[in-house]
């Protein structure tokens, strides 16, 4: 396969929050999955400070080349003043699984 694809990570305050990024993407043809891994707690540096916050996890399958516009819907979206958006690139995959994350339309054979 020529095309490139990425997991793109981004956590949300809430369940409310992560179900509407998540269905955005999917919606705008942006991603072709989200996952919510809801209940996980971050322990970060912010503003000098240590903080601790419950949030739930995104995970996003998406092409390379859509990387732009899911950054900034996500920071359209999102109501943290920094949102995280890291990109990862996926390396292999099973074929079937990524022509469908190439059109996922059409369920490959």
């Amino acid at each position: 396969m020529t095309t490139a694809y990425q997991l793109v990570l981004t956590t949300c305050p809430d369940a409310k929050a992560a179900d509407m990024i998540a269905r955005s993407l999917v919606e705008d043809r942006l991603a072709a999955c989200v996952n919510i891994i809801s209940s996980m707690q971050s322990v970060y540096r912010w503003k000098g400070q240590i903080e601790s916050a419950a949030e739930h996890l995104l995970v996003i399958k998406i092409r390379e080349a859509d990387y732009a516009a899911v950054q900034r819907r996500i920071a359209e979206l999102h109501s943290y003043e920094l949102p995280e958006v890291i990109a990862v690139p996926i390396e292999n995959g099973s074929p079937a699984y990524l022509r469908w994350l190439e059109n996922p339309d059409i369920v490959p054979p």
